[in-house]
């Protein structure tokens, strides 16, 4: 693998506040990047706005939309628009997480990473500020990046595959207060489980909650656009 492989990335981007964060980081870190933003025909498809909105902004980052369908499955607030998202705290696992999401996500980001000579795939997970998603945690990440390197070309002959997660023991705060210092623009950046069409956020889900606690708490304005109906 030639040194310009190993300074070329492909990001997992959503257009959300974690993974915009984390193209800033990639990008001053001095990678070529490669976005993916992945369809999965979500309850909140105004992410796919946002990302095309955010990446705009860069002359310099290649971006791949890659089309799936995981409401066939369901099981998920946001893949099922029979199943509401919740407006207030639950225990365990909540009914917001998309089975095995992020199993599906890094497949297809390594199948891209392997096609494309890219030895590192970002990932904007964290374990601190999240809703209780078991693929969300470091263990899970270090167990994903062993099996993909078991079973690719690319592991097999030796050039591994790695998974970069530096959000991953941040707060919600502090991930603000980095991306701020990288000039990342958060009015653009969508969080909500159930955006309107026009990107507006309810201001009361799991996601919105801990992004308004995130500002409060990094004493940064919040730029998020909410609903008009919406008490903050």
């Amino acid at each position: 693998m030639s040194v310009d492989d190993n300074k070329k990335a492909l990001v997992l981007f959503s257009g959300g506040l974690d993974s915009t964060t984390t193209l800033a980081i990639a990008l001053a870190k001095g990678f070529a990047v490669t976005a993916l933003t992945i369809n999965y025909q979500q309850r909140h498809n105004y992410e796919l706005v946002a990302s095309k909105k955010i990446i705009s902004n860069y002359s310099n980052i290649k971006h791949i939309i890659f089309n799936i369908d995981l409401s066939l499955i369901g099981g998920s607030a946001l893949t099922d628009k029979d199943i509401d998202v919740p407006t207030t705290k639950t225990s365990g696992i909540p009914i917001t997480y998309v089975p095995a999401r992020n199993t599906i996500f890094l497949s297809i980001a390594a199948s891209y990473a392997e096609k494309l000579n890219i030895s590192n795939i970002f990932m904007g997970v964290n374990a601190i500020d999240y809703s209780g998603y078991p693929d969300c945690r470091p263990e899970f990440i270090t167990a994903f990046e062993k099996m993909i390197n078991l079973g690719t070309k690319t592991g097999v002959e030796g050039l591994s595959l790695k998974i970069v997660t530096p959000l991953i023991k941040m707060k919600k705060s502090e991930i603000i207060k980095v991306g701020t210092d990288l000039n990342v623009d958060y009015s653009q950046t969508v969080s909500c489980y159930s955006l309107s069409d026009t990107g507006e956020a309810c201001g009361k889900c799991d996601s919105c909650m801990f992004r308004k606690k995130g500002f409060i708490d990094a004493n940064i304005n919040d730029p998020t656009i909410y609903k008009k109906s919406t008490k903050i």
